[in-house]
């Protein structure tokens, strides 16, 4: 049961991989290529804990690509707010263009 639920897993996470690799394919946003790399690995992780059966899952080694997987969400998402807003780009918040500004 439980390589049956590793399996499941791993295909989960590269199936979701191939997903967001799509919507990069499609808008070249730099968010959806680290989305699908983290799942990529997060899959690819599963797939070694299962050939291995010495590898124990509970084995500090084995979190370090489930935390580069973490870490490339992370970059994604501070990457896709910082955005292009800035001091001198005149960008506002999507539905605020019309709202009045005070000074």
């Amino acid at each position: 049961m439980n390589d049956m639920l590793i399996g499941a897993i791993a295909v989960a996470a590269l199936v979701i991989g191939l997903y967001f690799a799509r919507f990069w394919k499609t808008t070249r946003d730099r968010f959806f290529l680290l989305f699908a790399l983290a799942f990529w690995i997060e899959g690819a992780d599963r797939v070694a804990l299962w050939y291995w059966p010495s590898a124990d899952e509970a084995a500090p080694i084995a979190y370090v690509p489930r935390l580069l997987a973490y870490i490339l969400i992370i970059v994604a998402v501070i990457d896709k707010n910082r955005g292009k807003r800035g001091k001198g780009s005149g960008a506002t918040p999507a539905g605020l263009d019309n709202v009045p500004r005070t000074r």
